[in-house]
């Protein structure tokens, strides 16, 4: 955490943490697709005659649903929340 917090500020981090929120798990190794090639395998061989195949995205979560739709000032908020968590600052350009 040291050597993150050194290259890259809270700010940042935060920015990364609502993103992740929204789109799903970052990184090389995403576990939903594969979760989701398994699955979607394992039902199309076991699917009755006339039924069509499922596809990946049959099995794919939704990262950007949501159960509560926040509006933007909420967002806002809750990335302020984090960035204080880790002790940032905000800085205001004019």
């Amino acid at each position: 955490m040291r050597h993150l917090l050194a290259d890259m500020g809270s700010a940042e981090i935060s920015e990364w943490r609502a993103y992740e929120q929204l789109s799903g798990p970052l990184g090389g190794v995403r576990g939903d697709v594969n979760a989701a090639m398994v699955a979607a395998a394992i039902v199309a061989v076991n699917r009755g005659k006339g039924q069509r195949a499922p596809s990946l995205a049959d099995f794919m979560p939704r990262w950007d649903r949501t159960r509560v739709r926040k509006t933007p000032e909420e967002l806002f908020k809750a990335a302020l929340a984090a960035n204080t968590a880790l002790q940032g600052r905000v800085i205001v350009n004019n």
